[in-house]
């Protein structure tokens, strides 16, 4: 059971990874600002899921030292902003595309 969900978590770090670098990859080739914008807000939300699943995983999979806890909290925060700022941002440009 558990090597099932160890590889659910995998395969949810494995597909916010290919979004973040798709969506990193177009942000960078737009010139149009607004579309640039919208690709960087999906870029944010891919890795603010890849950041919060890796927290899970460390936090919940493993077993707990301190430093391991530490390392899978500030993660988490991270991932938790970075998916905020990118939903923000998401709304912000999409309105500008209208």
């Amino acid at each position: 059971m558990v090597q099932a969900v160890y590889y659910f978590f995998l395969l949810l770090i494995i597909i916010s990874a290919v979004f973040s670098v798709f969506n990193s990859f177009k942000s960078r080739r737009q010139t149009d600002p607004s579309l640039k914008g919208l690709y960087a807000a999906r870029t944010n939300i891919s890795m603010g899921a890849l950041l919060i699943v890796i927290s899970i995983m460390q936090l919940f999979l493993f077993q707990g030292s301190s430093l391991r806890v530490i390392i899978g909290v500030l993660f988490l925060l991270m991932g938790v902003f970075n998916l905020f700022a990118g939903i923000r941002n998401h709304s912000y440009f999409s309105k500008m595309q209208r």
